[in-house]
């Protein structure tokens, strides 16, 4: 049983477990199954043996769960995407409700009070306002593709990486994550360029003319495309970008990009105005907020609402607190809660995203919130505390990573009545409850569903300082 490599015949898959897999067990050893769901009868080829536990992906099934439904994507098992699409949406949501408990339990070891049930999305398909597709000249080729072939040749493609590899990528035909006309764009730029015999990048060698493609689709009705090009040709840019405002008139922001790194990051990139104003607007009840080509903002923008409507509860302000908003990224909850506070103040590391925050303060006629860039560990000191008042309510919402132990310790120092914790990861934020126990209760916990047929989860927690 602790051999690599071993494989494991007619398990029984008996229940959920955390990142999207499914477990078993086998004379007491947990096995963590990847590609199965709760009730599948499977043989499973293990990539991990330890003395407790193993892991491995089920290869051949002997029989399906009765709660198995049909995929509604023909990239499905493939694609690294929507790896849940064969659960119905009620099952996928005990599973997430079932991950937070366990998560904020078993890792967090703190007291909870009994958990509110998952908000569910509305609309489970094409809920996304991001997307970015990959160009390139490696793609993935299907098993029975390279049995059937005389010969290999490399082959373009405009979709998404496959996981774990990161030279090969899937021709994605049709995307349900994003509403049109997000594939009208892909294939009228895929099909142009087979026309044109335009090159896709090549991730091995750095090279090549295509290399990703970035649309925003906003419940205003605004379309912002920016196209990144491997290196500059004038000609067939514009004559490319030309052609894609001609077949898809929908389009009200056009960019592109030049860049020659060997990676695809853009934050430090400029994007160049083709066609339109440069920025597309979202609303959020009836706020409004500038998005850049390289902002940040909520990737489901409807969810996104109500998580912020949560997270504003959970505060419970009643117009005269000060609010810190930790982690403000381009100060959308901090506005969010703006009109129920006396003041907030937002803190983030990341410059342009305080740029943005400040504009869309202005925008929407926010005056009483200030936002600074910097590290919180280092800003919230005496003197800030006392140009700018103590917290009476701290709102965090940090990335998958959780909070640094040092942030943990300066939320204990500042002492608010009230923290909001946001978190896209229920296992980092059990550890930091953890952390935050010896000055702190959990009253409220709410998750909320942001990214259907998916495992991620974001959960919100209500802290109240201990007397």
């Amino acid at each position: 049983m602790r051999k690599k490599n071993l494989r494991l015949e007619k398990l029984t898959v008996e229940d959920y477990a955390a990142g999207g897999k499914s477990l078993s067990r086998v004379e007491g050893k947990v096995v963590f199954i990847e590609g199965a769901v709760p009730g599948d009868v499977v043989d499973v080829r293990l990539s991990k043996n330890k003395k407790d536990w193993a892991e491995g992906r089920a290869e051949h099934f002997h029989s399906f769960s009765a709660d198995r439904v049909e995929p509604f994507c023909e990239h499905f098992g493939i694609c690294g995407g929507c790896k849940w699409q064969m659960l119905p949406y009620e099952k996928q949501l005990l599973y997430k409700q079932q991950e937070v408990e366990q998560q904020l339990r078993r890792i967090g070891k703190v007291v909870i009070p009994e958990i509110s049930p998952i908000l569910g999305c509305d609309q489970t398909r094409y809920y996304r306002n991001k997307l970015e597709f990959t160009a390139s000249n490696r793609r993935y080729l299907s098993a029975e593709e390279i049995r059937t072939r005389e010969e290999i040749l490399p082959e373009n493609a405009l979709g998404f990486h496959v996981p774990r590899l990161f030279d090969k990528v899937i021709d994605i035909k049709t995307c349900h994550l994003m509403a049109e006309p997000t594939n009208a764009i892909k294939n009228c730029i895929r099909d142009y360029a087979a026309a044109h015999q335009l090159d896709y990048y090549d991730i091995r060698e750095h090279k090549g003319f295509l290399r990703t493609l970035l649309i925003r689709v906003l419940t205003t009705g605004e379309v912002m495309v920016n196209l990144v090009f491997g290196r500059e040709d004038k000609k067939k840019r514009e004559a490319l970008l030309n052609h894609l405002l001609q077949q898809v008139p929908g389009i009200t922001t056009l960019l592109y990009t030049i860049n020659t790194k060997f990676n695809d990051s853009l934050h430090d990139q400029e994007p160049i105005v083709y066609e339109g104003k440069g920025y597309a607007m979202e609303q959020l009840e009836d706020f409004q907020f500038k998005i850049s080509p390289r902002s940040f903002f909520q990737t489901n923008t409807r969810q996104g609402e109500r998580l912020y409507q949560v997270t504003r509860d959970f505060a419970e302000l009643s117009g005269k607190e000060t609010v810190y908003d930790l982690y403000c990224g381009t100060g959308s909850i901090g506005i969010f809660v703006s009109r129920n506070a006396a003041k907030v103040i937002g803190v983030e590391v990341i410059e342009d995203a305080i740029a943005d925050a400040k504009e869309n303060a202005a925008l929407n006629q926010i005056r009483h919130a200030a936002f600074f860039a910097g590290d919180v560990v280092d800003i919230c000191n005496d003197a800030f505390f006392q140009a700018h008042g103590q917290p009476d309510v701290i709102i965090t919402d940090p990335p998958r990573a959780g909070m640094h132990e040092k942030l943990v310790q300066k939320i204990l120092e500042m002492g608010a009545p009230t923290v909001v914790y946001v978190s896209c990861n229920p296992a980092t934020q059990a550890r930091d409850l953890s952390l935050l126990d010896e000055g702190y209760i959990v009253t409220k916990v709410q998750p909320v569903d942001m990214f259907p047929h998916t495992h991620h989860i974001e959960n919100v927690v209500q802290l109240k300082r201990r007397n």
